[in-house]
């Protein structure tokens, strides 16, 4: 709550003109979202302040550093990784295109965890100039609302200090969670899979989303031996059935070891390494065990029931379309409301946040047409809607166009992997309501075809589009065979 004030002669709460505010704005978490809200209600003139724990770039024990999951130890570590891991499958293929590898290559897991650590540290430092550049004070520490208007910051010290100001905003994000199952402490997440001493020889993976898939293909690419174990049929659960299967057929082609319809039951510390015991019966020894089963918003430690804020059933901060609490001071964006949680998803709730309250435009963000990348080994990248939710939500008849084809560049190397591309269209309309990819360069090729959704494209617009030969992505402007049409009608 706010301080009590002496006014005419009793003790209250002052009116808002009276309160002297030590900011306008004091936002908890510097990761995107945060700093991005931070730095652009800056430029709209308030005075802002944000907090964060400071992190140790060797340890993953602590979550905290300005930067956030994605910089600190999500999307730009793992990218690295998955950098280094694709060299693997480059030095294989580069021998049918005239490279004689004859010496032995060895491969430097620790070299290339310090490279990861360097870029990290400079990416903390950009964030950290760019708060400072911004005029936004920082405060390294851990934040909690005590009241409508209040945050109080405890120092790594202990000591504590609180601040007053007009408005709140929570930018806490997620963290990673583990299945209750015994010996589940045997088990590391994400965070500590980016910052491992040793690099693991024999790999158990849970789970069949991102996280999953990703880091089965990095410690593959590297040359591990990785068991991927998933309830489902088919790992990427909410993407586009034709291409999960897809994924499916590259992660086995890669040499991954698929486990569907199967999880964990308990894990066993055992002279070899660790047993990892399925309720198929198989029991597998590996030495780490990725736990890659979900994330969950970080709201335990803010102290929001005593000032009212509302959660939904798994903690995330219920919030209305301008990212606002249901107390009128108090706002959240980013992961903490698990509403899309997407990196540059958090940075678009973070300027539409700063627009609505300190510009002066009122912005909803648009979850509408957002491109994502599953970066497996190939990428998977789709925007708009999956061949399932198309015949779902459509109100006629849907066509589907797909290209698949082995890339030029497998027809030297002798790769046997295939990509496959996919248009789903509104067969009145001629609009395109979805596109998907599966193959190399697939994030770098969607982003392009997402400015195209932005744009409301028609099938006509794609197809007089002329292509850029020989590419891969000139496939999505030369399918012209409708693949097969989903008739809704009775």
């Amino acid at each position: 709550m706010a301080r009590k004030m002496l006014i005419d002669g009793e003790l209250s709460t002052p009116s808002e003109d009276v309160i002297q505010y030590d900011f306008d704005l004091f936002v908890i978490g510097a990761g995107s979202g945060g700093v991005r809200a931070s730095r652009m209600s800056a430029k709209h003139g308030a005075k802002v302040a944000v907090c964060e724990l400071p992190f140790d770039p060797i340890s993953s024990e602590v979550v905290g550093g300005v930067g956030g999951t994605c910089v600190i130890r999500g999307c730009v570590p793992k990218k690295i990784l998955v950098y280094g891991a694709s060299y693997g499958g480059e030095l294989e293929d580069a021998r049918n295109y005239g490279w004689e590898l004859n010496e032995r290559i060895d491969f430097n897991w620790k070299k290339l965890l310090n490279k990861k650590t360097e870029e990290i540290i400079r990416l903390n430092g950009i964030y950290k100039r760019m708060l400072s550049n911004s005029g936004v004070k920082l405060f390294e520490g851990e934040g909690k609302i005590i009241g409508p208007n209040e945050v109080e910051v405890t120092q790594l010290d202990g000591t504590k200090l609180s601040y007053l100001a007009k408005h709140i905003l929570i930018a806490t994000g997620s963290r990673a969670q583990r299945p209750s199952i015994p010996g589940k402490e045997l088990s590391i997440t994400s965070d500590e899979a980016l910052s491992l001493d040793e690099f693991p020889r024999r790999v158990v993976i849970l789970g069949g989303g991102y996280i999953a898939v990703e880091f089965a293909s990095i410690w593959r690419g590297m040359g591990a031996t990785v068991d991927l174990c998933y309830r489902k049929e088919l790992p990427l659960s909410g993407f586009d059935d034709e291409m999960r299967t897809v994924v499916a057929g590259n992660l086995e082609g890669r040499g991954i070891i698929l486990h569907p319809g199967t999880n964990l039951t308990e894990l066993v510390k055992t002279d070899d390494g660790i047993k990892a015991i399925t309720d198929t019966g198989k029991e597998l020894t590996a030495d780490v065990v990725l736990f890659a089963t979900g994330r969950k918003p970080n709201t335990g430690r803010l102290n929001l029931d005593s000032v009212g804020v509302k959660l939904d059933n798994i903690g995330a901060i219920k919030v209305d379309e301008y990212s606002r609490t249901n107390i009128p001071s108090i706002w959240a964006i980013g992961d903490v409301t698990n509403r899309m949680n997407l990196t540059p998803v958090a940075l678009m709730e973070g300027t539409f946040f700063a627009n609505t309250v300190f510009g002066g435009n009122p912005t909803k963000p648009d979850y509408t047409n957002i491109a994502c990348a599953v970066f497996c080994i190939p990428p998977l990248s789709v925007v708009g809607l999956s061949e399932e939710q198309a015949i779902e939500q459509a109100k006629g008849d849907v066509k589907v166009f797909t290209s698949t084809f082995n890339p030029m560049k497998n027809t030297i190397s002798g790769r046997q992997e295939k990509t496959i591309m996919k248009l789903i269209v509104d067969a009145e309309t001629d609009k395109v309501l979805g596109a998907s990819m599966c193959g190399p360069d697939a994030a770098e090729i969607m982003q392009g075809i997402a400015i195209a959704f932005k744009c409301g494209a028609t099938k006509a617009q794609f197809d007089s589009t002329v292509g850029i030969h020989p590419s891969a992505a000139e496939e999505f402007v030369t399918m012209r065979e409708v693949s097969r049409t989903i008739s809704k009608s009775k």
